[in-house]
């Protein structure tokens, strides 16, 4: 379709070509570091200035490399299968009977091995309660300096 000269196509257009030379689209603009009080900026994308991020090393490692590969997943189905942890224990506070589907650390292991296997410290929950716990202690994690 022609309409006042300029001509309608399928497919995505390229702003090279409606730009003058020497002109770029703005890249997004720095943020602050996400750390608690600092005000550095850092470019769009990371969380974290060079001089935090040793102090958020979660937020760079895959979850195998903070423990949880094969060892844990099959540990976890364990402990889920067993009848005194197959319901959600936030749940079953509230009166409602649901099925566990994540094994919680009750106290937050931080990288400790054996805070991490320890089974005393495990309690099964479901997705959603899980999901809730783990938000409010990442949203206001403990700091050891």
């Amino acid at each position: 379709m022609k309409k006042l000269g300029i001509t309608r196509c399928s497919g995505s257009i390229d702003l090279k070509f409606f730009l003058p030379r020497g002109v770029t689209m703005p890249s997004k603009p720095n943020i602050p570091c996400k750390h608690p009080g600092c005000p550095a900026l850092i470019p769009y994308g990371m969380r974290y200035c060079e001089a935090h991020k040793k102090l958020h090393p979660e937020e760079t490692r895959s979850a195998s490399a903070r423990g949880y590969g094969a060892a844990w997943q099959r540990e976890s189905r364990r402990f889920l299968s067993m009848p005194e942890h197959r319901l959600c224990v936030e749940c079953l506070k509230e009166g409602r009977y649901v099925r566990a589907t994540a094994v919680d650390h009750v106290v937050p292991h931080r990288g400790d091995p054996t805070l991490f296997w320890d089974r005393s410290n495990w309690r099964g929950l479901c997705k959603s309660c899980h999901d809730k716990k783990t938000g409010r202690e990442d949203s206001h994690p403990t700091y050891h300096y």
